[in-house]
């Protein structure tokens, strides 16, 4: 079957957030995000999309049947960090889609600069055994969480003396939320240390993102400042995701985190939100256990993965750097 991996076009968003569904169902993924995230990404994160097109797969006359996300992380200090996320359509699978989606991914990598790549894998044995056929060594794994927020008995929100709770959408500066997402990450956990971004990318990045709901996004604030957060992405429709939940590290074990998760629970719920995802690092027991006291199920997981690469890999004149197609 005559297959095709090429960048993305406009026209694309559709299908793309379509694989993306189905084959990572306990994410949130719009065609409106897809299209903002091709031409708004950070210019430092170098963000593409490559996609494989059945040109003879359907009756339509093509066939979008799998996406690799390409790009830096920019967001850490230690150079050469690239990400390859392939994802095939589950129909489509064991065909040569994604052993072609991510050679083209890691030719690309290499053209940036890249000398490991990193890769979210499903916790499943066919994801697994492609990823360490290919070289990628396991790294963390992440517990993917469900709530069905329609019918769930969310606690009543205590009221914390000290503590105001507010939404992002009453900021008219947004810096004091940037300066409490890089405190709190300063420390998360996972294989990367990602707490290494300037402002104005950190805006395009996260802030001006489509999916963000400012109205459901809460914040606690003490004597001005912002001490802990939840960010609230939404599909527009019943979805809801957590984005990040966070404390400054000299505010925690005083319940802030489950404290504005919980306030963005409520109003996601009142605003017709019928279900909540949130994906956790297995080893964050603080984040999971509050999570699991709100009701949320392991619904599956996924590993990081990585290898090294480099331009031997390729032969002379493959490696390209398709850049931010538009």
């Amino acid at each position: 079957m005559p297959l095709t991996v090429r960048p993305f076009r406009p026209a694309d968003a559709p299908a793309v957030a379509e694989v993306l569904r189905a084959a990572a169902p306990h994410h949130l993924v719009t065609p409106e995000l897809i299209a903002w995230q091709a031409v708004a990404a950070p210019a430092a994160e170098r963000h593409a999309l490559l996609v494989a097109d059945d040109s003879t797969g359907s009756r339509r006359g093509g066939e979008l049947c799998g996406v690799a996300r390409t790009g830096l992380l920019y967001e850490s200090a230690e150079p050469g960090l690239g990400f390859a996320n392939v994802s095939v359509h589950p129909g489509r699978r064991g065909r040569g889609v994604g052993t072609a989606l991510l050679t083209a991914a890691e030719r690309r990598l290499v053209g940036l600069g890249v000398v490991t790549a990193y890769a979210k894998v499903a916790d499943d044995p066919v994801a697994v055994g492609f990823a360490e056929r290919r070289g990628y060594r396991r790294g963390r794994r992440a517990v993917q969480l469900r709530l069905e927020l329609a019918t769930a008995t969310l606690p009543d929100l205590p009221a914390v003396p000290g503590v105001e709770l507010i939404t992002a959408g009453k900021l008219t500066d947004p810096h004091p939320v940037y300066e409490a997402d890089l405190a709190a990450a300063a420390d998360e956990p996972g294989d990367v240390p990602m707490d290494h971004i300037s402002y104005p990318d950190w805006l395009a990045a996260y802030w001006d993102r489509p999916d963000l709901d400012r109205e459901l996004t809460s914040l606690a604030m003490v004597d001005g400042d912002v001490v802990a957060f939840s960010v609230a992405l939404t599909d527009g429709r019943d979805g809801y995701e957590s984005g990040m939940t966070g404390t400054r590290p000299g505010h925690r074990r005083a319940g802030l985190a489950g404290l504005v998760k919980l306030a963005s629970l409520h109003r996601a719920r009142r605003a017709g939100h019928r279900y909540a995802l949130t994906t956790n690092d297995a080893a964050n027991d603080a984040m999971l256990a509050i999570n699991r006291r709100l009701g949320y199920r392991t619904v599956g997981a996924e590993w990081r993965y990585l290898r090294s690469l480099s331009g031997e890999d390729f032969p002379a004149g493959s490696i390209v750097d398709c850049g931010n197609v538009h």
